[in-house]
C-alpha cells in the first residue's frame, strides 16, 4: 500500500503533506474552524450545522478529497475520546430544569462515525467506512483493516484517519492509501 496524500490539523494549523497551507491566531477550535472553511473556499453550507468532531475530521478529509470523484474511497477513522464533546452538550440541554429542550440537531452528533457520514455524503462516497474508538493513534491497525478493504475490492482508496476533539484539545492526521 502507498499512502499518496496526507493532511494534520493541530494547534491551528492544518498542513498538506507536510507543507503548511493554513494558520490561525484563534485560540477556540470553534473559531478555528470557521476561518479555514472560510479560507478554504469550500462551498458546503452543512458545515455550519455540524458538530466541531464533524467539522474537524470534514476539513481535514476536504484538504485531501478535494472535488475529486471518491465515489470507490473508503473510510476508516478512529479517536480517543468517541463523541464526548458532543454527548456533553447534549446532556448539558437535558440537565437544564428551566430550559429543558434537548435538541434532535445536537443528539444527531452523539455518535463518531456521523463525521464519516458528512465525508461519505460529501463525496458521494459508495463504500465501506468505520470509526473505531481506540486508547492510543495506531495507524497499523488502520492500514491493515484498509488493506483487506483494498484486497477484497470493495474500494480502489480508502481515507485513513485519526480525529480527536475533546474541548479544546484537537488533533487530525488523515491519508489517503492505494494498493
Amino acid at each position: 500500500m502507498k499512502k499518496t496524500e496526507s493532511c494534520t490539523i493541530e494547534q491551528g494549523k492544518i498542513t498538506v503533506n507536510g507543507d503548511l497551507v493554513f494558520e490561525s491566531q484563534h485560540e477556540t477550535f470553534h473559531e478555528f474552524a470557521k476561518e479555514a472553511y472560510k479560507n478554504s473556499d469550500i462551498s458546503y453550507p452543512k458545515f455550519h450545522k455540524m458538530d466541531q468532531l464533524s467539522k474537524l475530521a470534514f476539513l481535514a478529509a476536504e484538504m485531501i478529497l478535494k472535488n475529486d470523484d471518491h465515489s470507490r474511497t473508503a473510510i476508516v477513522f478512529a479517536n480517543r475520546s468517541s463523541s464526548l464533546d458532543t454527548d456533553f452538550k447534549y446532556q448539558e440541554s437535558i440537565n437544564s430544569q428551566e430550559n429543558y429542550f434537548p435538541s434532535p440537531a445536537v443528539f444527531v452528533y452523539t455518535l463518531p462515525n456521523i463525521c464519516v457520514g458528512e465525508i461519505s455524503i460529501r463525496h458521494k462516497m459508495q463504500t465501506e467506512n468505520a470509526f473505531f474508538v481506540l486508547e492510543e493513534p495506531d495507524e497499523e491497525f488502520l492500514n491493515d483493516y484498509a488493506e483487506q478493504i483494498l484486497i477484497s475490492g470493495k474500494a480502489e482508496k480508502v481515507l485513513c484517519g485519526w480525529t480527536e476533539l475533546y474541548q479544546e484539545n484537537y488533533k487530525a492526521f488523515v491519508y489517503l492509501l492505494t494498493l
